[in-house]
């Protein structure tokens, strides 16, 4: 196979040697011979593939935490205004979406000042238990409304997409010859769905792998290796062999390993039969089957709502809010939950105001959603964009979204905050208080003397149960649901133990039939839940 090439030492040897290897691309030759997708792999019905080694990786690999990282992409570009309302400023938003809004009586109340729609309430026990926060506005400077540019910045971090990989999965080198040879014992991230993104990238190939059936993998994992590696020809045609059947052998490692942890680990609630139900079941498993991966990422989509927003936009939300109660419910189940952290992102939101055919155009700045009982509080990070203040009909971000990558990368994943910042394209970003830090107390302590609330409904009152894990200053308030201050409850010190709000016996002026909001500030932390007055 390699005659054509053995006269290297002359000019033409070594300028044919140089050609070869300059048209000679390692993915596009495994997408040659039919095995691109050779990036993934069948677990539970859908495609999986896993990344390879880096730097960043590894540091991710090594550092010194048990915490996983889920991101949720939203693909298409979800729409932040129908997503989270801002009762705020109500009649601004309702103005420019006259056919496609939320009314008022449709709209859950999380703060007087933001709301979902009643469709997500699913979300409301991890809200009312301080494990979801929303990070306003997030978006990056001159926004791309490309589905290809945006997603590709997003992974990329790079707003001039110029750069070609991804910031979890940055390479600064070609391929590793330790990683064909002696890869890690585990996928540093595992992608389900939407194979292809830049996330897990590196400048040159993805290190994926292929099998059908999740059933099948336990013989293969058996045999340890698929191909010898020794012997190979002194040539491109053998440098090209190596190549695949490294990555073919290092497939069937990570295969195996998978499968184990999937087999081990088991589904203890019920998910929907839905796209994002069915991969977040797979994640699950992998987590409580002890993977040892600590970055996954799930898709959803699409959100590319120009048309017919109402239904569709529901049906989506409909499918993340039961998913996300779901898969935190499960994870409850085995204790793996304060340590699991869910991030959505999508590539833009959408445009303020609604087109001619009942939907959204491409826009800017949209929120982004974090799960998890780590979080410590629920809250709004960041300011929202002024409704009133827009650039050629879009949102001005607020919220840089590289400030919450480096944020999680450092405070999460517990990674260095010099890699942190070389894996940022070698880029400072301010962090961002998301409420957890490698430092903090461990979710174990804080979960001991962790502050708790509840609604309790009497037949004569409505009652805000608090458990207060030790003495603190503690300020409750009542707001209607368009906002308005209707009382003070509490102001003051409350000793550690529980206390009972009666609202009725509070509140001195009347109180009307309907649905209300109280909000407790204790330290530095708020929490936020609807009640009912009947």
């Amino acid at each position: 196979m390699c005659e054509h090439n053995s006269n290297k030492d002359t000019k033409f040897g070594t300028n044919a040697h140089d050609l070869e290897h300059k048209k000679w691309n390692r993915r596009s030759f495994l997408q040659a011979l039919g095995l691109a997708g050779a990036g993934s792999m069948m677990v539970g019905g859908m495609p999986l593939s896993a990344s390879g080694n880096s730097k960043l990786a590894a540091a991710i690999s090594n550092s010194e935490t048990d915490r996983v990282l889920v991101i949720i992409r939203l693909k298409g570009g979800n729409d932040g205004l129908n997503t989270i309302v801002p009762l705020y400023d109500y009649d601004t938003y309702a103005a420019y979406r006259p056919n496609i809004r939320h009314y008022q009586n449709q709209i859950t109340a999380l703060t007087p000042d933001f709301g979902i729609p009643s469709y997500m309430d699913d979300l409301l026990n991890l809200w009312d238990n301080g494990g979801m926060k929303v990070v306003n506005g997030v978006g990056y400077e001159n926004s791309s409304q490309s589905h290809f540019a945006g997603s590709d910045i997003w992974a990329s971090t790079d707003p001039t997409n110029g750069t070609q990989s991804g910031w979890l999965g940055r390479h600064f080198e070609d391929l590793y010859p330790e990683y064909l040879i002696n890869p890690p014992d585990v996928p540093a991230a595992v992608q389900i769905g939407s194979i292809g993104n830049l996330i897990f990238d590196s400048d040159t190939s993805n290190f994926a792998f292929s099998v059908a059936n999740p059933n099948q993998l336990q013989a293969i994992a058996e045999n340890g290796t698929v191909h010898d590696m020794s012997n190979f020809p002194d040539c491109i045609y053998g440098e090209q062999l190596e190549f695949m059947r490294g990555t073919t052998n290092t497939t069937y490692q990570y295969a195996g390993t998978i499968h184990e942890a999937y087999t081990e680990g088991v589904n203890t609630s019920e998910y929907m039969d839905s796209d994002l139900g069915r991969q977040l079941s797979i994640v699950a498993r992998l987590i409580k089957g002890n993977l040892g991966t600590k970055v996954y990422m799930v898709t959803l989509g699409s959100f590319d709502t120009h048309a017919n927003q109402v239904n569709n936009h529901r049906d989506l939300l409909v499918d993340l809010s039961n998913s996300i109660k779901t898969f935190y419910e499960d994870l409850a189940q085995s204790g793996h939950d304060d340590k699991v952290l869910s991030m959505s992102i999508s590539e833009f939101g959408r445009r303020v105001y609604e087109n001619g055919s009942n939907g959204t155009d491409h826009g800017t700045a949209a929120p982004l959603l974090l799960f998890g009982p780590a979080l410590q509080g629920n809250g709004f990070v960041s300011d929202h964009p002024d409704l009133s203040n827009l650039t050629n009909g879009n949102l001005n971000y607020t919220q840089d979204f590289r400030e919450v990558y480096a944020t999680v990368m450092q405070e999460w994943l517990c990674i260095d905050a010099n890699l942190v910042d070389e894996a940022l394209l070698n880029q400072t970003y301010a962090r961002v208080d998301l409420g957890f830090n490698c430092s903090l107390l461990s979710v174990d302590d804080f979960n001991q003397n962790r502050f708790k609330h509840q609604v309790i409904y009497t037949d004569l009152d409505t009652i805000i149960h608090i458990k207060n894990p030790y003495t603190q200053h503690t300020v409750v308030k009542l707001y209607d649901i368009m906002g308005r201050d209707v009382a003070t409850l509490k102001n003051e010190m409350l000793f550690a133990g529980e206390h009972n709000i009666s609202v009725k016996n509070t509140v001195t002026q009347k109180l009307y039939v309907g649905q209300y909001i109280y909000r407790i500030s204790v330290g530095n932390k708020n929490f936020s839940k609807p009640l009912i007055i009947r």
